[in-house]
């Protein structure tokens, strides 16, 4: 039992040698094929970054004007309760919002 542990130290020992004393050649196989793939990746990675600050833009901005109408709605009701959506256009036309 002994013998054949000391056996198998002294084989990993040997292709240890051998391969510290041989000539060593860089890892080249990713070759284009890595860096095509790496290229792809940041590409992919980069657009899903731009599409979702784009979403995150988009979606402030809707909440900013849906919080601006419902306040401007708010004070049209309490100032002129029977014409509740002409004031509400007349303001957002005002403030140059666009008509619906």
């Amino acid at each position: 039992m002994a013998c054949e542990t000391h056996r198998g130290i002294l084989h990993a020992m040997s292709n240890q040698q051998d391969t510290q004393q041989g000539i060593h050649v860089p890892d080249t196989s990713r070759g284009f094929s890595g860096v095509i793939q790496l290229v792809i990746q940041w590409t992919v990675g980069t657009v899903l970054v731009v599409l979702m600050g784009s979403w995150l833009v988009w979606w402030a901005i809707h909440l900013q004007r849906q919080f601006a109408e419902d306040e401007i709605r708010a004070a049209c009701q309490r100032v002129m309760p029977d014409s509740v959506q002409r004031c509400v256009d007349t303001v957002v036309i005002q403030r140059g919002g666009a008509r619906r």
